[in-house]
């Protein structure tokens, strides 16, 4: 009996427009809760069925680069992260986050602190990034001894980030991390508490046709770093 083996198509086209980063800069400069209600219709139409736009046509990409990464175009629970600011513990009480963040998480990580690939939108910057930010304490202290212990692996993923424009960022400690030599050749990166690549990228870049596979192209420079945590992290990859 023929099966069928016919694809389901992938949207292709441009998503993301001036439209969506005009709708930031409005944003920024009216951060309130009524002003976001008044323009509800602008914010679904320019900023994130675009956004949702994008991690549909990504999925696939993003699949092949991992299956165990999660690709969700969902407005509520997905790979798109939520608008409304937590400002419980922060100076600054304004509700709503002028960035838009899209996260593909590891299929087994619970929030933003899970390994992942992110692509960040703002007016003051656009970035692609890779790895895992503000992981907890047993997490971060996995990661540092499996630098410590198997580092090679570790270099190896650095090489290939910096030779395509990645660097590493986030927050590191002031003093040696306890536990560790503190005249280890490797210091710099055990002192991390972030392991993050980051490369910044022009917003022109995601308002193109062919802009998934740009950032998909981006997102496989970074896949030996992801192994390397996942594998820090006894997760599959």
């Amino acid at each position: 009996m023929a099966t069928n083996t016919t694809k389901t198509p992938v949207m292709t086209g441009a998503t993301f427009s001036i439209a969506s980063m005009q709708f930031l800069h409005q944003l920024a400069q009216n951060n309130s809760r009524e002003w976001f209600k008044a323009h509800q219709d602008e914010y679904e139409n320019t900023v994130r069925t675009p956004a949702l736009a994008f991690i549909a046509q990504i999925q696939p990409h993003i699949i092949e680069l991992s299956p165990r990464l999660t690709a969700v175009p969902k407005k509520v629970g997905g790979s798109l992260m939520r608008p409304q600011r937590d400002s419980r513990f922060s100076h600054d009480k304004t509700p709503y986050k002028t960035n838009v963040g899209i996260q593909f998480r590891h299929f087994q990580g619970k929030d933003v602190h899970a390994p992942g690939l992110y692509l960040h939108i703002a007016e003051e910057g656009c970035f692609i990034a890779a790895g895992i930010w503000h992981p907890e304490s047993k997490a971060l202290n996995a990661i540092r001894t499996c630098i410590d212990e198997n580092p090679n692996g570790y270099k190896k993923a650095l090489q290939t980030l910096q030779s395509h424009g990645f660097n590493m960022d986030g927050d590191s400690l002031t003093r040696p991390p306890k536990g560790f030599d503190k005249n280890h050749p490797m210091l710099a990166e055990l002192k991390r508490k972030d392991f993050i690549a980051v490369k910044n990228i022009a917003f022109e870049e995601l308002c193109r046709p062919d802009a998934t596979h740009f950032c998909a192209e981006q997102f496989a420079h970074c896949t030996q770093l992801m192994a390397y945590l996942c594998f820090a992290l006894d997760l599959d990859f």
